[in-house]
């Protein structure tokens, strides 16, 4: 099993990961949306 003090940098890791996702899958739609825009 990992230590106390893995577990805790695995946790910030994946919760920065997590952020890191769901702010890019945000920034890509409005793209998605301007771009979509400009064409039409």
């Amino acid at each position: 099993m990992a230590s106390g003090n893995d577990m805790k940098a695995a946790n910030s890791t994946y919760e920065g990961f997590i952020g890191l996702v769901k702010w890019g899958s945000v920034v890509t739609a409005l793209v998605t949306i301007l771009v979509i825009s400009l064409i039409s």
